[in-house]
């Protein structure tokens, strides 16, 4: 060991450069590494923090209708499962879950947004919540008691005592409830949204007609078994359970279009919703692959640095052979130094990654830090790994040259032309790498750009919307009187009400056009109700027909007593298209469903209010002349758009105190669609950045070395008439030869690698040439200027200097 430090000391000294990019390299690899390591950590570990997780599933609603754009698993049910599983199999521990994201507190007539949810007095025989202090299991089983997280605790209370305090909270309406307790903050890494548990109610809410219909989803089941095979011998039993509970529902034979599948709790975080595609896990599996691409790339650079710079130190391997050093020895050596100089850049990489850390969480939205307590062993096992791996082959290379050979006058041996071949394949594959994230990188962002400014079938740009409107809190002369007040504020032009709107605000009730002879029901479109002004407001776009206006009393569906006797209803281009009608024109006029008729009274272009990720099966639309139930507003304005959001937001406060408010402009709700889409693109590009900087540094390594030792061929060229263009064009040439083949490589691999990515979103864009030439031209370019220096510097030398060399 003590040879090596000295050997290592002296390489250190001797050769700075070379030593400088190679730690520098394998530093910037680990980094990378590491820190795409913890982020992958940290999207894996969702809710493992929980005692007994492995215990607890999720009740899924599976939907499998032939041609359904609703088909797929969603993780939520009918609010009553629970009350028929226990009924049908007695002995069954599950709880429910309702709510998380809002609600509030209520003080001083003013509410304060929290995390309140729902929860049955069985919350604490499946979820075993760390308590702070009071009580937590059987405290649920008193309607007027509240527990707290410890951060609730601290922002009412202080450094009071919270038990027994009471807190006013509004979730359907303002109640007053005692603290019974208070539980651990909920972690980061879960999806548990809970600042405040308030009991459940035993009978279902007022105005939920569809707490026991089959094929809604309104809460979060639970279910606990001691084993899988437990959970899964339960599993089996729910076909026939399906089928005779759902019949009413769902018809005969049930569970072949519905079912009830168990979903691990610590699955469910990266688990597609519904048709939407497995985006979030393929970008966790991606990320997680670029931070192992990244360390190999920083590995390949240190084995080609390393057999570079072994050549150079062919004389002391023959020396030290001389004066009876054995290959083994020689071996040892070579490994230990580059276990050292492994260690001292995984030191490096640590550190960068604790400075690089706040810019990856503001691209990934997260809060990462360094666990040391995991982080340095991991680092150990790397260093020790990694060196001998990266070391390995150096020291067989270095251990074989020929004594003779190296201490005779001729200069430093090359390494052969098979060992230059390798250090060529080694920069082709670095360089294949780092393109293949390149491209990776200009399609994500020109996808993203795409999803941000694309055509959603309305005019988003002036528009705000208002999801609060829609809270259970307000009562329908509330909601008039907000909406009436709104409409007064300078600036407003227009506002339209509905029960859904853009990024998923509102609600989504999937409705099955009946069509005689399908078993199932016939297609499923999104019925969205609207009042007036809808529109307008959004700026719809009519392609056949009319939309409502209020002068044909037919349109009036607000009377559901009249709903068998036929309505009036405008579909989407798609709902048309997947009515079986060849165009807009051919619909109009058509009556749909039966036994309850629906009149098709026009065809608008579609108004796309979720993700692409989700296909788009097509909406209809009915009409209310006052106001749908629980609408969302969309508010078209002028001016500036923060200004108008305050102004709103005063009237609010103002109008309905009670209830937090919620409203954001429609690009930021767009664009909180594809939030794990930018910040994978964020990351992403990251790791593409600095994969190639690695590339680089190792290609600059290499160059400087092999310039320099081709001091004298280029002297004898040069009296022999060459210019220093052409050995300029020769050098870099040389140097290019490797990254036009790497470019050449990546343009099919990535081609298929963003193909199935992009195969997740419904609106996308093409795989433009123009993403890989400016892919492999950049890499070119850069790779040209990484080079150009050390190339021009020996080029331009003088014949006779060069020829003293030695």
């Amino acid at each position: 060991m003590h040879s090596a430090l000295v050997s290592f000391y002296r390489t250190v000294v001797r050769h700075k450069l070379h030593t400088a990019l190679d730690i520098g390299g394998l530093a910037l690899g680990i980094a990378v590494f590491l820190t795409l390591a913890l982020y992958v950590r940290f999207e894996t570990s969702f809710e493992r923090w929980l005692p007994h997780h492995e215990q607890i599933y999720v009740v899924g609603t599976e939907v499998h209708l032939p041609g359904s754009a609703i088909n797929g698993v969603y993780p939520a049910t009918m609010g009553g499962l629970l009350e028929q599983m226990q009924a049908a199999f007695p002995g069954l521990t599950g709880t429910r879950m309702r709510g998380g994201t809002g609600g509030g507190v209520v003080r001083d007539g003013v509410t304060t947004k929290e995390d309140v949810t729902q929860v049955d007095a069985s919350f604490f025989d499946v979820f075993a919540l760390p308590m702070v202090a009071g009580q937590g299991a059987g405290a649920l089983r008193d309607p007027a008691a509240v527990l707290i997280s410890r951060a609730v605790a601290a922002r009412y209370f202080g450094h009071d005592d919270p038990i027994g305090q009471t807190l006013t909270i509004a979730l359907d309406a303002p109640v007053r409830y005692h603290v019974a307790g208070v539980f651990e903050d909920i972690p980061a890494n879960s999806d548990l949204k809970a600042g405040l548990l308030i009991p459940m109610p035993s009978l279902p809410p007022p105005g939920e007609w569809a707490w026991n219909k089959w094929g809604t989803a309104s809460l979060t089941t639970y279910l606990r078994f001691p084993t899988p095979a437990a959970a899964a011998a339960f599993a089996a039993k729910l076909p026939p359970f399906v089928d005779a509970r759902a019949r009413p529902d769902v018809g005969p034979g049930a569970s072949k279009w519905l079912s009830l599948p168990l979903m691990p709790l610590r699955d469910v975080h990266l688990h597609p919703v519904g048709a939407e595609s497995a985006s979030r896990r393929m970008m966790v599996a991606v990320l997680g692959a670029i931070g192992l691409m990244t360390l190999a790339i920083a590995v390949f650079n240190h084995v080609n640095l390393a057999t570079a710079r072994g050549i150079l130190r062919a004389r002391e391997v023959a020396l030290r052979k001389v004066t009876g050093a054995t290959r083994a020895t020689l071996i040892r050596q070579f490994v230990g130094e580059a276990v050292l100089m492994v260690g001292l850049a995984a030191l490096v990489g640590l550190a960068l990654a604790e400075v690089g850390l706040p810019l990856v969480n503001a691209a990934a939205g997260t809060s990462l830090t360094v666990p040391y307590g995991w982080a340095l062993p991991l680092l150990v096992l790397l260093t020790g790994v990694v060196g001998f791996l990266a070391g390995f082959y150096p020291a067989i290379v270095q251990s074989t040259y020929p004594a003779a050979a190296a201490l005779s006058a001729a200069p430093a041996p090359a390494g052969g032309r098979g060992k230059r071949r390798l250090r060529e394949a080694l920069i082709v594959l670095q360089f294949t790498l780092a393109i293949i994230f390149a491209i990776g990188t200009l399609v994500m962002m020109g996808e993203v750009a795409h999803l941000r400014g694309s055509d959603l079938g309305f005019q988003r740009r002036g528009l705000i919307t208002v999801a609060s409107l829609a809270d259970k809190g307000l009562a329908p002369d509330q909601v008039r009187s907000v909406v009436s007040a709104i409409r007064r504020l300078p600036g407003v032009n227009s506002i339209g009400l509905a029960t859904a709107g853009p990024g998923g605000d509102g609600s989504s009730i999937a409705d099955a056009i009946e069509t005689p002879g399908q078993s199932n029901g016939g297609p499923i479109l999104q019925l969205v109700s609207v009042g007036p002004g809808f529109f307008d407001t959004y700026g719809a776009r009519l392609l056949a027909g009319r939309v409502f206006d209020g002068r044909h009393p037919g349109d009036d569906s607000s009377n559901w007593k009249r709903w068998n006797a036929g309505r009036m209803i405008v579909l989407s281009r798609q709902a048309a298209q997947t009515l079986g009608f060849a165009t807009p024109g051919d619909a109009i006029g058509r009556t749909v469903g039966y036994p309850r008729p629906r009149t098709i009274v026009g065809v608008i272009e579609d108004m796309r209010f979720l993700s692409t990720h989700q296909p788009d099966g097509g909406s209809y639309y009915i009409f209310y002349p006052d106001q749908p139930p629980q609408p969302v507003a969309a508010v078209r304005f002028r001016g500036d758009p923060r200004a108008m959001l305050d102004r709103i937001a005063s009237v609010w406060r103002r109008e309905a105190p009670q209830v937090p408010f919620r409203g954001d402009t429609v690009d930021a709700r767009i664009a909180s669609l594809y939030e794990v889409d930018t910040r994978a693109m964020r990351l992403f590009t990251i790791g593409a950045v600095l994969a190639l900087v690695i590339a680089c540094i190792g290609l600059y390594g290499l160059a400087a070395f092999d310039t320099a030792r081709r001091v004298r061929e280029i002297g004898i060229r040069k009296t022999l008439g060459a210019s220093t263009a052409e050995m300029l064009r020769m050098l870099v040439g040389q140097f290019l030869r490797p990254v036009v083949v790497a470019t050449v490589l990546a343009w099919p691999i990535a081609f298929y690698a963003m193909r199935q990515w992009l195969a997740a979103f419904a609106d996308r864009i093409a795989l433009s040439p123009l993403y890989f030439l400016g892919a492999g031209a950049a890499a070119l370019v850069i790779a040209a200027a990484t080079v150009l220096a050390q190339s021009w510097r020996v080029a331009r030398a003088e014949p006779a200097r060069a020829l003293r060399y030695e």
